[in-house]
């Protein structure tokens, strides 16, 4: 619906503040019959919310988080005041930078973010060597890397790795994924025994980060949608 993310509405609902045709709800996982069934938050019926797409350059130090329990910076800091609701596309880690999505389109962000979709992502890397075919050729293959937090392990690899230039000590690679598991750049490239320098996502599919200045946000365009949809293989609109 495109009110508050999955999360805070859990928590109102088990509040008590949600009510299903009239009746108070308070499990989050209750079937809901769209849009046949009556939602109302505190008494207020629930509409659909317009689909707002946004396209942010998100700086490094910044959380992709609603809040910090750190008191640091978050995306929605970046927002201007009196937008809708939107959550984040994915994420990008403290200190990672780049081309972040927002929505309140969760079933538009889902597509995205599945890893069936195979939706390409590029990343450009700088590392603390000099790259070589042999480096290039041990990200493409990948690595059986130790899960974290006690997380049974996992095979990271990417889907094309290239040096884009180097200087006498470090180097920046372009490095595609089309799948999304958690900081699989820098998992992947400490298995290596590279050190990550910087991390920036460039493009989401046919979506190029482009010109927009870091920390800035802006509307996705129709035809951006419409191309990200095409590449989903989804119908535009």
């Amino acid at each position: 619906m495109g009110y508050c993310s999955r999360s805070q509405a859990s928590v109102l609902i088990r509040a008590g503040r949600v009510t299903l045709n009239g009746r108070i709800a308070r499990d989050p996982e209750s079937p809901v019959r769209m849009p046949q069934d009556r939602i109302e938050v505190d008494g207020q019926p629930l509409d659909k919310a317009s689909a707002l797409y946004l396209v942010m350059n998100k700086p490094r130090g910044v959380v992709t988080t609603a809040s910090d329990e750190k008191g640091r910076a978050t995306v929605y800091d970046l927002l201007e005041p009196g937008l809708p609701w939107v959550g984040p596309v994915g994420r990008l880690d403290k200190a990672s930078e780049g081309l972040l999505l927002l929505t309140n389109d969760s079933e538009w962000a889902a597509r995205i973010t599945d890893p069936s979709s195979h939706l390409d992502k590029k990343y450009h890397v700088q590392v603390d060597c000099v790259a070589n075919e042999d480096l290039l050729a041990r990200i493409t293959r990948g690595y059986a890397v130790a899960g974290e937090r006690g997380s049974p392990g996992e095979h990271l690899r990417a889907k094309h790795a290239r040096l884009l230039r180097h200087g006498d000590k470090n180097s920046w690679l372009e490095i595609t994924l089309d799948e999304g598991k958690n900081r699989q750049i820098r998992r992947l490239l400490e298995a290596l025994e590279v050190r990550v320098l910087r991390l920036v996502r460039v493009s989401i599919g046919p979506l190029e980060l482009g010109d927009l200045k870091k920390g800035s946000v802006r509307r996705l365009t129709p035809e951006e949608k419409d191309a990200i949809d095409r590449a989903l293989g989804a119908m535009p609109g």
